[in-house]
């Protein structure tokens, strides 16, 4: 799980745009255009609130990858590689190759090196995880 400075890190993306957009809709003119504001916000809260939750959970036969958009679940016997990106690659149930970004381990430059090296390591513990499957 990401520490809580990088939670805060994820969810200043949607906190930002958030404002920007609060900001838009009070110099907002017409009504479309205050609504498309309203709209922007509401989409920002919710990239807040994943950015917040973003990670991985290991658990027993199963990985569950939380992102800013979606949530994957993903048998531990259909993983077949944790790239450096980071990403999982897996197969699906019908044969079909995927690959799953794990954003809350992506590594941004100009970040401390304590996130670095703790996404890095968190990074190892997933292949561990992924290996022993």
């Amino acid at each position: 799980m990401p520490t809580p400075a990088n939670r805060v890190a994820n969810t200043a993306l949607g906190v930002v745009l958030g404002l920007g957009c609060l900001a838009y809709e009070a110099e907002a003119g017409t009504a479309g255009e205050r609504t498309a504001a309203v709209v922007a916000v509401l989409v920002c809260a919710v990239l807040a609130v994943r950015g917040f939750r973003a990670g991985v959970r290991c658990e027993g036969e199963r990985l569950v990858v939380r992102g800013y958009a979606w949530t994957r679940v993903i048998p531990r016997a259909a993983v077949t590689e944790v790239t450096d990106f980071p990403a999982v690659r897996w197969t699906s149930p019908g044969g079909r190759r995927r690959w799953t970004p794990v954003v809350a381990f992506a590594e941004v430059s100009g970040e401390l090196d304590g996130a670095r090296t703790r996404k890095r390591s968190n990074t190892a513990r997933l292949r561990r995880w992924a290996v022993r499957g």
